[in-house]
């Protein structure tokens, strides 16, 4: 497994994911958009490397393909200045942040995230010249482009999101803040292969094979 600390995914921080919800973001409980970022953990058990299998549970049909930059932190990231938060990074990783599709944000969804090899992640790609706020971040089954977007669009850039989370948590060397999925990931099923794409980044391939019932 790649040697990488904590993962955690950012939640509606794409226009888009956000777009999507609608009025429900208006609607009980909470009753407006989020004001902070909502994270959530890929543990340990979900991380993987390109090459290995991604394995459909039992009774379960398709599962969602999420293409994300992942922040890899390179030195202890606490209560950091939005100016040099990306002074904090190791570098860039690529991140199938795989789910099985589920309907509400309201609830930890730990049984859809955090499946065994539900996080492949990509090698460390040094920062020296990249701009993590203009990047094409694509997903594709079987070598068709299911969806692609800009970290342009994203609600809270790189640095700032890196910023506002390191206000109230520290991240040590080795741990990743992806920022978040855009709306719209393809499903794959078993049989199928995925890959998630970064110009400048590579290359993160995997395939699909069916889970013993």
């Amino acid at each position: 497994m790649p040697g990488y600390g904590t993962v955690y995914g950012c939640l509606l921080n794409y226009r888009s994911a956000l777009a999507a919800l609608g009025d429900q973001v208006n609607a009980a409980p909470y009753q407006a958009p989020p004001r902070a970022p909502v994270l959530y953990i890929k543990p340990a058990n979900t991380l993987s490397v390109s090459g290995a299998p991604i394995v459909l549970p039992p009774g379960v049909e398709a599962l969602e393909v999420g293409p994300a930059l992942g922040l890899v932190i390179g030195r202890t990231a606490c209560r950091v200045a939005e100016a040099e938060a990306v002074d904090h990074l190791a570098g860039y990783a690529l991140i199938n942040d795989v789910t099985l599709p589920h309907a509400s944000v309201y609830r930890p969804a730990i049984a859809q995230r955090c499946r065994d090899g539900f996080c492949p992640i990509g090698p460390v790609v040094a920062a020296a010249g990249i701009d993590p706020d203009r990047l094409t971040v694509r997903a594709l089954v079987n070598d068709v482009v299911g969806i692609e977007a800009s970290t342009a669009e994203l609600i809270r850039p790189a640095a700032r999101l890196l910023a506002e989370v390191t206000a109230f948590m520290t991240l040590e060397p080795g741990d990743v803040l992806h920022v978040g999925v855009p709306h719209g990931a393809p499903l794959a099923r078993a049989g199928d292969r995925v890959a998630i794409e970064i110009p400048g980044l590579g290359r993160l391939e995997n395939h699909i094979v069916g889970g013993r019932a």
